[in-house]
């Protein structure tokens, strides 16, 4: 993160000292030039619930666009000859997933339909990034301008969330009920985790200038995980006698309906302690395509003198 920091107030120096330069026969600029904009998309997500058929795959293949909820964000972009830019980007959603989505095709998930679990969970995310065009490498801007630039992106995030279920009409927040037994004694192996994390990101873009102050992008940009609890799902079913032994009798009446919801599709249905519950060996990811606009900061126009 320091080192991206830095980054951005060499370049927010040079641009202080930098020449100007012609952008075109009614405007000129600096080496380093300033956007500010916002953007508005879709959030979708990558954990152990949902997701289609067979058994849960790694990446995308497991991606179920179904779960898709809306985001937006606000960011500031300082890029150095149109070559490299250093972004600050702040982004807000939601992501959720829910095993009934798989009803259509419950005979081929392999018991993740009738594990029949669910989530969401707001996603707040503060990115530092850097973003290459390399078309800038080869091109030179004065001479043969282009509108289209393809990029790549790739960063380091700061992101808060809260995975909550749905019981009856009413929401309740997972991490604190300890489902999985997250810091009894019973289950040393199962850590408790925190609702605000590091990620890393890394993705793709298309930037097009629509004139001499106005630029659009579309983005698509997958984020890295440190935590398998994005869903609040990753390991095994615990004994639900111990719930009492950690929470109080609310918290502890609430936990042993949503451990376990299997009942509610077959009643008859009992689960032993240890049977699987999710898969702790790939930690969740979230997704976000995005349509971005911003405004150039600094390209000042000319003026002429007759």
């Amino acid at each position: 993160m320091r080192v991206f920091l830095l980054v951005f107030i060499v370049l927010s120096f040079s641009s202080l000292r930098a020449q100007y330069y012609y952008y075109n026969e009614n405007y000129y600029e600096k080496e380093v030039n300033f956007e500010l904009g916002g953007s508005v998309g879709f959030m979708n997500c990558l954990t152990d619930l949902g997701g289609k058929k067979g058994i849960g795959k790694g990446f995308i293949k497991d991606l179920n666009g179904k779960n898709k909820n809306l985001s937006y964000s606000i960011f500031a972009t300082a890029t150095y000859h149109y070559i490299l830019g250093l972004r600050l980007e702040a982004t807000f959603g939601k992501v959720e997933a829910s095993d009934s989505i798989l009803k259509p095709i419950a005979a081929s998930t392999f018991g993740r339909y009738e594990r029949n679990l669910s989530f969401r969970s707001p996603i707040t995310e503060i990115q530092l990034s850097l973003e290459f065009h390399p078309i800038y490498l080869k091109v030179d801007y004065d001479k043969d301008p282009s509108l289209l630039s393809p990029y790549l992106i790739g960063g380091i995030g700061y992101f808060s969330f809260n995975p909550q279920a749905k019981l009856g009409n009413q929401w309740h927040d997972l991490q604190p009920l300890r489902l999985e037994g997250q810091g009894f004694a019973e289950y040393p192996t199962h850590k408790e985790y925190k609702l605000s994390q590091m990620n890393l990101l890394f993705g793709c873009g298309l930037k097009y200038e629509i004139n001499q102050m106005l630029n659009a992008r579309l983005e698509i940009v997958q984020r890295k995980l440190f935590t398998d609890y994005l869903d609040d799902v990753s390991t095994e079913y615990i004994n639900p006698d111990l719930f009492p032994n950690y929470l109080t009798p609310v918290q502890a009446s609430i936990a042993t309906q949503l451990h376990d919801r299997q009942g509610e599709l077959s009643p008859s249905h009992i689960t032993t302690p240890g049977y699987q519950r999710g898969d702790p060996k790939d930690n969740d990811s979230y997704f976000s395509l995005q349509a971005k606009i911003s405004f150039m900061i600094g390209r000042l126009k000319r003026v002429r003198y007759n």
